[in-house]
């Protein structure tokens, strides 16, 4: 049986501790490969505006070069509106019916699972891999839903950290993946807006 692990997000901009966390969880849970599902608009974050999808899927691509068993999904992106993970999982229980899906989550969203799209079907379709946040306790369990706890390297470096950075243009190439510095420099995407 496949293990599948979906890593679900706006990743504006993908940064290091994605890629850790997605490296801990191939290693610890043995996923066989892992889905990168660019969101279109998290329903956690209703007012925010992320850069625009191509520059976002463009760092993605960047970032995951040389990983044969990483790949991109931007089905959310072409469904538009909110995305609702519900739906992403449907997607991917029809496509792979025989594997276990795992979907990567940070430990600040586990006790917002029951309020979820249809959080019991969830809770039947996936098991949550929780991402830690360094220096807090691991995410406790929370029936019905099957969470793991994932030990490897926890980093502390946020997207909206990376955002500001750039925005202040300080120096970010430690904190991304090769390539995606260059890359926000090029399409200006987290420059501060200056009015006339």
């Amino acid at each position: 049986m496949k293990r599948i692990g979906l890593f679900g997000g706006s990743f504006d901009p993908v940064h290091l501790g994605h890629l850790l966390v997605a490296q801990a969880a191939c290693e610890e849970i043995q996923l066989d490969r892992l889905f990168f599902i660019l969101a279109a608009q998290s329903p956690f974050k209703p007012a925010s505006q992320p850069a625009p999808p191509a520059v976002r899927l463009r760092m993605l691509r960047l970032a995951l070069i040389g990983k044969p068993n990483y790949e991109i999904d931007h089905q959310e992106i072409l469904r538009g509106g909110i995305s609702f993970t519900i739906d992403t999982v449907r997607h991917y229980k029809a496509r792979f019916p025989e594997s276990q899906l795992f979907y990567l989550i940070g430990a600040d969203h586990v006790p917002t699972l029951p309020k979820w799209r249809e959080a019991d079907e969830l809770a039947r379709l996936v098991q949550f891999i929780v991402i830690p946040r360094p220096g807090e306790a691991v995410a406790p369990s929370l029936l019905p839903f099957r969470i793991h706890n994932l030990a490897g390297w926890p980093l502390k470096v946020s997207s909206s950290e990376i955002r500001a950075r750039a925005e202040a243009a300080l120096p970010i190439e430690h904190l991304v993946p090769p390539g995606v510095d260059e890359a926000i420099r090029e399409t200006r995407s987290y420059q501060r807006k200056i009015s006339p």
